[in-house]
């Protein structure tokens, strides 16, 4: 019995799967409404909500997959509000750090314009009765962003309990913004392959980790080219797409502002070290992010 029992949860487990955005619509998804044309060769992955990383082994590359659609699927403003949305149901493994990152140069460079720590998914800790109905994020974009018509979207995330796991979506969008440079706290990488930290499970201290968040000042500078036309309306697939799933208990995450910080890195980051402080934004008082 016992083992037909962990039978049925492990079977439960694998068709409830993980976690995974829908909007900005990530690259191959099948839960857009619509979306561009895929890249010649390419198909529709079914599996983006699987982790790109565990126990500090490469399952997959960055993105999932490194060829964009061929146009943007949003155009995004700096200084203005946006929303990130994931799709319905999932494996929430209890929270966890998620960060929200924008490349200027095709993938190299991440830079963070927002963080969900410790309760990524979570109304509140689990400890304090939180409850994972969270599924939409509303966070303002750093004004003095640049403008271009060919930005990566990034959102990644270190799950609180579980296999040591990373998970990452990447969607192509466009920016409209008139600053030339933009500098900021560059993208926490773990989870993920030599070189990268292993962030231990929680155990119930949600603060696991969080100095690879919270003291990685390590700036990095990106620059744009330019705002010219961006995202058009994506011509939706007929033959491999699914709606975007209803949900009736999702719960909206509080609007925040990214940080603005004023620095140069040309790969994708590693951790660093540093204040939790530094230029013009700060930890939150609790921990969780940056105000």
């Amino acid at each position: 019995m016992l083992f037909k029992i962990s039978t049925v949860i492990t079977m439960a487990a694998a068709v409830l799967g993980h976690m995974e955005i829908y909007k900005p619509c990530p690259r191959y998804s099948s839960k857009c409404s619509s979306q561009p044309a895929l890249p010649a060769g390419e198909t529709i992955d079914y599996n983006l909500n699987t982790p790109i990383g565990s126990n500090g082994n490469i399952l997959a590359p960055f993105c999932k997959h490194t060829t964009p659609w061929t146009q943007a699927t949003e155009t995004w403003t700096a200084g203005q509000p946006v929303t990130v949305s994931f799709v319905a149901g999932g494996a929430t493994h209890s929270g966890g750090h998620c960060e929200f990152s924008i490349s200027y140069d095709g993938g190299n460079t991440y830079v963070v314009v927002h963080q969900e720590l410790k309760y990524c998914f979570f109304t509140a800790s689990p400890s304090a009765g939180g409850v994972d109905t969270v599924r939409d994020y509303t966070f303002t974009l750093p004004a003095n962003l640049p403008g271009t018509d060919k930005a990566v979207f990034a959102w990644t995330w270190v799950n609180a309990v579980g296999n040591r796991e990373f998970y990452n979506n990447c969607g192509d969008i466009a920016i409209k913004g008139s600053a030339g440079s933009y500098t900021g706290k560059k993208m926490t990488i773990a989870n993920y392959g030599a070189g990268y930290p292993v962030i231990p499970e929680f155990l119930g201290n949600y603060d696991t980790g969080i100095s690879y968040y919270t003291t990685n000042t390590t700036q990095v500078t990106v620059t744009g080219n330019g705002y010219t036309g961006g995202a058009t309306t994506p011509t939706a697939t007929t033959a491999t797409t699914t709606a975007v799933p209803t949900t009736s208990t999702t719960t909206k995450a509080p609007t925040s502002t990214a940080p603005v910080t004023t620095a140069t890195q040309v790969s994708t980051p590693t951790p660093g070290t540093g204040s939790c402080t530094s230029n013009t934004y700060q930890c939150s008082s609790d921990g969780s992010g940056y105000q």
